[in-house]
């Protein structure tokens, strides 16, 4: 028997693309009218007494170790020991979802939720898969792929991930793979009546990103494909959104274009400081949900079964972090002190692309596409990724990344410009050994 919660919530959303997508969690998900919830309410009535959160607090504030504030100056106790709202500080929340439209011109005037504080793009990624995924459901994603979704999907969840050939080529003779990208939702669609799907750009581990064309081509596909009447959800996971080093490339997230492609169409979007503002470990990153025709009593009935998703796991996401971040994105010098970093890194991508285009007749390691991010990847021609990666590292002090067999990835993001070209040249010279030429 579902929670009444629930079946409020589920009646609200019924009939929304989001809906009929539910895992078997995901129709059972609330956020319950309990501490939390209860908690929300003191706060804003319980002007003589509040005696709801378990904190300790004096004159009104809570109470912060000296040690703590000394580490952390320019933070009140509430910015910096209390607990945040369950959904994320909502001055964050609101602030970045205008910065999304800023980034993304696209979104202006469109519909979508407000993003809801996760922490981290994982953790996101994980909320997902208990919305939307039960057991021996289905996920399509790139083939190669970041590992963790393999862990979190199949690992954690007992779903499926279905893999597709991201690239027709390498980087001198292909781009995206839209007839397989395309077979693969189709096979999805006949079998099932719906696909659910991630896409990663720019991607990891290859470090691509669609050209314009591509990116055309991908949602003029997945509107016609919704035109039939098949459900289908987007995961945009926008990890390295904006570090885009091509005039080609598509600059804009593809959940800039789904967002009211069609009511059957549901997109959401990944996304967060983390790679963007060079915060990695500060754990912070946004949800946020957009479809045709959603209205806002939906969307917030759609938070909520994320909230009680947060709510039953980590129960609120990192209080500093948000009030920290939420100074910086006020700060006027942040653009200009970001594109101090991301020269940086288009430096060492120029460097690094330089490079195995010398090589492009290499016969053992053929780069993968790439054209943005912190990642180029090899496809290992007979050789074996993972004993490539292994003498590297023993016998050169080189680490690198064998995501599967074939694929050996590369964070150029973590080189300095000075040692690109001594550490390609040696992971040409250890490839061509392994091999015998």
């Amino acid at each position: 028997m579902l929670n009444a919660l629930a079946q409020e919530l589920n009646g609200i959303l019924a009939g929304t693309s989001f809906d009929e997508l539910f895992s078997d969690m995901g129709k059972r998900m609330f956020f319950p009218r309990g501490i939390i919830s209860q908690g929300g309410e003191a706060k804003l009535y319980g002007k003589k007494a509040n005696a709801t959160i378990g904190t300790t607090v004096n004159d009104g504030h809570p109470v912060v170790l000296p040690e703590i504030q000394a580490q952390l100056p320019g933070l009140t106790p509430e910015e910096s020991v209390a607990y945040a709202p369950t959904a994320g500080v909502p001055a964050l929340r609101e602030l970045w979802k205008q910065k999304m439209v800023d980034k993304n011109p696209s979104l202006k005037g469109k519909s979508t939720s407000t993003p809801v504080v996760v922490p981290g793009l994982t953790a996101g990624i994980s909320y997902l898969a208990d919305l939307f995924l039960s057991e021996g459901d289905v996920l399509l994603a790139g083939d190669p792929s970041w590992d963790n979704y393999a862990l979190i999907v199949e690992t954690r969840g007992n779903a499926r991930l279905e893999k597709f050939p991201v690239f027709s080529g390498d980087l001198f003779t292909g781009g995206f793979n839209i007839p397989a990208f395309k077979e693969a939702v189709l096979a999805q669609v006949k079998e099932k009546g719906k696909a659910i799907m991630l896409l990663n750009f720019p991607q990891n581990p290859s470090g691509y990103t669609l050209t314009k064309d591509e990116a055309k081509e991908v949602v003029a596909f997945l509107k016609e494909t919704a035109e039939t009447g098949a459900k289908l959800m987007v995961w945009c996971d926008d990890a390295y959104f904006g570090l885009d080093y091509e005039e080609n490339i598509e600059t804009q997230s593809l959940f800039a274009y789904l967002a009211d492609a069609h009511e059957n169409i549901a997109a959401v979007k990944i996304d967060g400081p983390t790679k963007e503002d060079y915060v990695w470990g500060f754990r912070c990153g946004f949800l946020t949900f957009a479809s045709k025709g959603m209205t806002a009593e939906q969307y917030d009935a759609l938070q909520r079964k994320l909230m009680g998703v947060i709510r039953s796991s980590v129960s609120c996401c990192n209080t500093p972090a948000q009030h920290i971040l939420l100074k910086m994105f006020n700060s006027p010098s942040l653009e200009e002190d970001k594109k101090k970093y991301r020269d940086i890194l288009e430096g060492r991508y120029r460097k690094a692309r330089n490079f195995v285009e010398s090589r492009r007749d290499d016969t053992v390691l053929r780069p993968m596409p790439f054209n943005s991010g912190y990642f180029m990847s090899f496809q290992c021609v007979g050789i074996d990724a993972e004993e490539l990666r292994v003498k590297l590292l023993h016998e050169r002090e080189i680490g690198t990344i064998a995501i599967d067999s074939s694929t050996l990835r590369i964070a150029f993001s973590s080189l300095d410009k000075r040692d690109i070209d001594s550490t390609y040249e040696a992971i040409y010279t250890v490839a061509h050994e392994i091999k015998g030429n």
